[in-house]
């Protein structure tokens, strides 16, 4: 509680009719050369390809631009990582763009289906990084 609002870390706006809109969590918001990037826009770019069953998008650390953006996702059916990046590219702006899709068998949930990035982070850091 601060001043009276109980803080959730959620983010979100309101429209001119008074109307709210969840956008993203606070603590996922990847930050990549000075610019707030949603996970979730990319997330949504990506469900929207045939062969995506499930996604998720993180921030990883880089040097040059604070964060780097890497997605991971499930599939129902074949599509390869370079398919995935040249959909990205038709509908996501340069900025925003993954520097990798990894395809994975899943995704690590809770036991109530809540997605857990910080297991994707900590997945991307024992396998990917070298």
């Amino acid at each position: 509680m601060r001043k009276g609002y109980f803080l959730t870390g959620d983010l979100g706006y309101e429209d001119s009719w008074g109307r709210f809109y969840y956008v993203d969590r606070k603590k996922d918001l990847i930050i990549k050369g000075g610019a707030n990037i949603f996970p979730g826009e990319i997330d949504e770019v990506l469900f929207k390809h045939p062969a995506v069953l499930e996604a998720s998008t993180i921030g990883i650390p880089d040097v040059f631009f604070g964060e780097e953006i890497v997605a991971f996702v499930t599939l129902k059916k074949s599509a390869s990582e370079a398919e995935l990046l040249a959909h990205c590219a038709k509908h996501l702006q340069a900025a925003k763009r993954p520097k990798r899709i990894l395809i994975v068998p899943s995704l690590p949930k809770t036991a109530s289906g809540k997605l857990l990035r910080r297991h994707l982070r900590t997945l991307y850091q024992e396998k990917y990084e070298k």
